[in-house]
């Protein structure tokens, strides 16, 4: 089993590793990953692996269809062979994007509240789709809220569900299309806020900021209907 340094501590941008194996189609699995693989809308991490005499390019993380994550290279370079000793190193300004703008997905689902049907994550605009029938929300008061909220700078918090607690609070996983998840025992909650003041709390593997107030301004873009009941909302951030 790797072992997720991103979920130990979502800040850590440099590690070190040992690799475990290549893939067949050439991807590296290391013993512990710096690196986030694409799950739940959010892209997988970039970033480069050094070694003595090497250096590759990671272009982004998957994982296979064992659950194993594999750091995927962005060109035919030479690689680090098994049992080699690396450094882990993110394309942090990308990561750290991502952990706003999944910050700041979550707090639109919590102002929007209602059933989700889709979501994306990018570094330079993300999206939640909503099954909202007519009137949707005005955007640029969406916008005000939303912008309030993260001023009010809140914590974000993390805690552990029992599958079958979960199973029990199905409003706990947002999209309405997504089937509960199952065989993993304990799962994750991320909350905004805390207490009597928590304003959203809901199962996500993704990373995340520490405090809203890191999310900054956003921007509401655009709001699109793409079906009968469904709405687009694409956010962007301001900086």
């Amino acid at each position: 089993m790797t072992t997720l340094l991103f979920r130990r501590d979502p800040y850590l941008q440099e590690a070190p590793a040992v690799v475990l194996q290549h893939s067949p189609e050439g991807g590296i699995v290391l013993d512990q990953s710096l690196f986030f693989p694409t799950g739940g809308g959010q892209p997988g991490d970039s970033g480069w692996l050094i070694w003595e005499g090497g250096r590759v390019v990671i272009a982004t993380t998957t994982r296979n269809a064992d659950g194993v994550i594999v750091l995927v290279p962005g060109s035919a370079s030479a690689l680090p062979p098994s049992g080699a000793a690396v450094v882990q190193r993110l394309d942090w300004e990308r990561r750290y994007r991502h952990m706003r703008m999944h910050t700041a997905l979550h707090l639109l689902s919590a102002a929007v509240s209602r059933p989700v049907t889709g979501g994306q994550i990018g570094a330079a605009k993300s999206r939640l789709d909503f099954d909202i029938p007519d009137p949707v929300p005005e955007r640029g008061n969406l916008e005000e809220r939303l912008n309030l909220l993260i001023g009010s700078d809140l914590r974000v918090t993390e805690s552990m569900i029992a599958e079958e607690d979960l199973a029990a609070q199905p409003q706990l996983v947002r999209q309405i299309s997504a089937p509960l998840p199952q065989g993993h025992g304990r799962l994750r909650l991320v909350g905004i806020g805390e207490g009597a003041g928590q304003i959203d709390l809901q199962a996500c593997s993704g990373t995340h900021v520490a405090r809203i107030g890191e999310i900054g301004r956003i921007q509401v873009a655009e709001i699109a209907r793409k079906g009968r009941n469904s709405h687009r909302i694409s956010i962007t951030l301001d900086s």
